[in-house]
């Protein structure tokens, strides 16, 4: 057996106070000093780590608390009361909601699963990927543990052209020629996120991170410094006509390339598969309702990788009634499987990949492997202000980050990421993540469900 893969995480602080969702409301005047203060029975040791930061005019415990409500509870005098923190519910939007985000920064600094104190408290179902439940009927089997090494949890997969079949001379040698392919130890590849204070440090931070990690960072090839060179085995860069010409001499050395889709573009593919015959071509298609026939176009004529990209959201591009990206990735998915070319094609998929979770989901829907671009500006601190796009400075500072820091923050999202990736994993009885490709079955629809059990009687939702 190979050796296991592992991510080195450890605990990495921020720099900046995070916002927490509450805080504590403490009447001191009405206590009787009793010596068994509810403080003391704090299990994570709140009260003993709390600090103000007057630059910010922020409580630390508003973001160590886990919202259990021990110390609530325990006070006798009922004097300690939680309290919504109203620059908490600002962050962010309607998708990348607070918790979202804080639950990612946790994640960055611990490289753990967060806790969740006092469970989840929220709705069954929801839009987008919260209409969408994966199975977990081997959930009661402590022998499935991929993460404390009880078993083999294999989390690779494999990106570029497969062929359809193999064929053999007579002697049982080997007559066909089988096309550049690599392997990813984890379904997840990194990409500069389309907003933020992206400077040259955190480009060269990414693509430290994707090197320890053993996966890909993806860049314009108008943002590729040369502090990137050296990192290059693990840099796809993103050209098009016009960046072509002046970085044609900086392509060797890479394992792959990327460019937006455009039927103008195939005579450039053909000129670097020419001159770079081991080099990986992936084509970004955006997910606007004209997708279908170009993926099956695009896996007739030879592509090794269709990257399939929604909006920031997760939405569809241009739609006035957007659907989503996990059911938009099916249909492609669906789409090839009809035409027998699935399995010689490889599917990423990106927007609004925002939670562990959600690689899962999208690879249940047909995804080889996940894009991942904002998640990464949360392991920076990211407050998604947009300020950046208001040409306002950042309130945490991004465009300063040092390298080594900022590398570790990332290598603690991808770790918890990674574990929760395992734990899915583990509770389906599987173990292999490339079997979770399509697998349709293992997830229920809140779509499919509601159509099948109400349909009938109340018809189609409009």
């Amino acid at each position: 057996m190979p050796k296991k893969y592992h991510i080195d995480f450890k605990p990495t602080l921020p720099r900046y106070t995070p916002l927490g969702k509450s805080g504590v409301v403490d009447f001191r005047e009405g206590c009787q000093r009793c010596g068994q203060c509810a403080k003391k029975a704090c299990i994570y040791n709140v009260y003993d780590k709390r600090c103000f930061d007057s630059g910010q005019m922020t409580d630390s415990i508003d973001y160590l608390c886990k919202n259990c409500f021990r110390c609530v509870q325990q006070c006798k005098k009922g004097l300690l009361n939680k309290s919504v923190n109203p620059e908490y519910i600002k962050m962010g939007d309607a998708y990348w909601t607070p918790e979202i985000i804080s639950t990612n920064w946790t994640q960055a600094e611990t490289g753990k699963i967060p806790v969740s104190g006092a469970g989840y408290g929220g709705p069954f179902s929801g839009p987008g990927f919260d209409s969408m439940w994966t199975d977990m009927s081997e959930i009661v089997r402590p022998t499935r543990d991929g993460i404390h090494g009880r078993e083999y949890i294999n989390t690779s997969v494999d990106i570029g052209r497969k062929l359809e079949k193999l064929q053999f001379g007579a002697a049982g040698e080997l007559l066909s020629s089988p096309p550049p392919l690599l392997e990813l130890p984890l379904p997840l590849v990194m990409a500069t996120p389309s907003f933020g204070h992206v400077t040259e440090k955190v480009r060269l931070t990414l693509a430290m991170a994707a090197a320890r990690l053993g996966t890909f960072f993806i860049v314009a090839a108008e943002q590729y410094d040369k502090s990137l060179a050296h990192y290059k085995q693990h840099i796809i860069p993103r050209i098009s006509q016009e960046s072509y010409p002046s970085f044609k001499g900086k392509l060797s050395g890479h394992r792959a390339v990327e460019g937006i889709y455009s039927k103008k573009m195939r005579p450039l593919w053909q000129e670097i598969k020419q001159n770079h015959p081991e080099m990986l071509i992936s084509i970004k298609l955006p997910l606007d309702g004209n997708e279908l026939p170009a993926v099956a176009e695009l896996a007739l004529q030879g592509a090794e990788i269709i990257h399939l990209c929604a909006d920031e959201h997760g939405n569809e591009i241009g739609a006035a009634t957007p659907r989503f990206i996990k059911d938009m990735v099916r249909r492609a998915h669906l789409h090839l499987v009809e035409r027998s070319l699935r399995d010689q094609v490889t599917l990423l998929a990106s927007g609004g990949i925002a939670m562990a979770e959600h690689v899962a989901k999208i690879i249940i829907c047909g995804a080889d492997a996940a894009v991942m671009d904002i998640p990464l500006l949360l392991a920076f601190e990211c407050r998604l202000c947009k300020n950046c796009e208001k040409k306002r400075p950042c309130p945490v500072t991004i465009d300063s980050i040092e390298p080594a820091w900022g590398t570790q923050r990332v290598l603690n999202l991808m770790s918890a990421w990674r574990n929760q990736l395992l734990e899915i994993l583990g509770a389906m009885g599987m173990r292999e993540v490339r079997r979770l490709r399509g697998e349709a079955g293992r997830a229920m629809f809140f779509e499919d469900l509601e159509a099948d059990i109400f349909g009938k009687i109340f018809g189609e939702r409009i």
